[in-house]
């Protein structure tokens, strides 16, 4: 976890979260085996209320089904959640469960990849213009 890198702005963007007592979660494609030791050991996790694996449920991102279980376990609407991707699966699977969209032009994207043309709803460029898209407290 040494190499991890959090992207500016997410930390304090996910103690807001917290502290508009708004519930979080991760849907990841990696496994539960890679998962679990990563999330387990950065304290920025701790208050994720779900962590979706690639192998939790019978499908992965772009199908809907993980989407569709973190909302379950979270206890929130499909339609309530809003759902952020660095990929076109992301937005795809979002999309597909019914959820709000938001595509990052950051993070782990390709040199090719153009988030314009994935269909989200909003495309956000930093972390923190994320929490003016939700519930102000």
């Amino acid at each position: 976890t040494r190499n991890t890198v959090v992207f500016p702005g997410v930390e304090s963007m996910i103690a807001a979260l917290v502290q508009r007592q708004l519930p979080w979660g991760v849907v990841t494609n990696k496994s539960k085996r890679f998962t679990q030791p990563l999330t387990q050991a950065l304290p920025l996790f701790s208050s994720a209320k779900t962590i979706i694996s690639g192998d939790t449920t019978a499908f992965s991102k772009p199908h809907p089904q993980p989407l569709l279980e973190a909302a379950q376990q979270l206890g929130v609407a499909p339609g309530r959640c809003v759902y952020v991707g660095d990929d076109e699966r992301d937005i795809v699977a979002g999309l597909a469960a019914g959820m709000m969209t938001v595509a990052v032009t950051y993070g782990y994207l390709g040199q090719k990849a153009d988030t314009r043309e994935w269909g989200a709803d909003v495309t956000i460029n930093s972390a923190d213009q994320l929490l003016h898209l939700l519930p102000q407290p």
